[in-house]
């Protein structure tokens, strides 16, 4: 018994000689790479600095938005929806389950491709959007790759390859815009936090007003238009019904209808409402340079660890 630990405890203090030896070796091998070590990490670390100045800063404009009524689904039609939802958990069905709101219907409108090519034409940004070569920080305008765009002409002269066209087209701006654009619903929060990233701080901040201005806009003439067509189709139907009760129902009808017409006359945030407005941004959004540059020296560390250890192993083979 006395041998056999004897035997463990020798087997013990070897592998740990052993330990020592490749922990000594390891570290005498990369001391004599240290020159390969530290000139690859200082390539590495330079390169990652001048790559990091290069990148233009990018400014980020951000709002954040919180639903009216309307856009709760408490609108015009909330009474009747109230009604029909009680009725149907009375049924044992469950409708709030799975409904979607004016606010969600808004969201998904604002990502949409149609929303955005349409916003993008209706505001002519398409040169600030992809052909913006700076930001003069002194005199606030704008400087454009005239390679790209000419802005005095206003004429696109970029050379592009099929199925590319010289002019963008819709399908090029909706991508590019959607790389500026983000937007964030917190969970279990109504409020929505909209973002617009820009080289000009400036431009950031006039697209987010206008982005609001426009999905508020949309939203009202959808339901003013609805609301038309109601009323067209109620006025209709009140010349053909002869029952005092049906025609208090149309009359009924036909007030929500009204009420939903002027309310989306009356209110300019009719969708969302503002509850902490974009500003001008002082300070870049991205990139981190402090962040590239030594993430940049860490992977030159590494690379020049693996040189020195495979130059190395092949010395040794041969």
């Amino acid at each position: 018994m006395e041998r056999n630990t004897m035997t463990e405890q020798q087997t013990i203090n070897r592998q740990v000689a052993d330990n020592e030896i490749d922990l000594r070796e390891l570290f005498m091998i990369l001391w004599k790479g240290k020159w390969i070590i530290v000139s690859i990490t200082f390539l590495f670390a330079v390169g990652s600095v001048i790559y990091a100045l290069s990148l233009p800063d990018i400014y980020a404009a951000e709002a954040k938005l919180a639903p009216t009524e309307e856009a709760q689904g408490r609108g015009s039609m909330g009474d009747m929806g109230g009604q029909l939802g009680g009725l149907a958990n009375l049924a044992g069905l469950n409708m709030g389950a799975n409904q979607i709101t004016p606010a969600m219907l808004a969201m998904e409108i604002l990502r949409s491709r149609k929303f955005i090519a349409g916003f993008v034409e209706r505001h002519d940004i398409a040169p600030e959007l992809l052909a913006v070569e700076k930001w003069d920080k002194s005199s606030g305008e704008l400087l454009f790759n005239r390679e790209i765009y000419n802005p005095d002409s206003k004429k696109w002269l970029r050379e592009v390859s099929s199925p590319r066209q010289q002019e963008p087209t819709a399908w090029e701006l909706v991508g590019a815009f959607r790389s500026h654009l983000s937007v964030e619903s917190g969970e279990g929060s109504p409020l929505t936090v909209i973002r617009i990233e820009h080289r000009s701080p400036i431009v950031a901040k006039r697209w987010l007003d206008l982005l609001i201005e426009d999905i508020n806009d949309e939203m009202r003439e959808r339901d003013i238009e609805e609301a038309q067509r109601s009323i067209e189709y109620i006025e209709k139907e009140m010349v053909n019904a002869t029952l005092r009760s049906t025609q208090q129902i149309f009359s009924g009808l036909m007030e929500k209808q009204t009420q939903t017409i002027m309310l989306a006359n009356v209110r300019p945030e009719y969708i969302y409402r503002v509850v902490d407005p974009a500003v001008v941004p002082e300070q870049r959004a991205k990139p981190s340079r402090a962040l590239i540059a030594m993430v940049g020296t860490f992977l030159g560390g590494l690379l020049s660890l693996f040189v020195v250890l495979l130059l190395h192993v092949v010395k040794k083979q041969r």
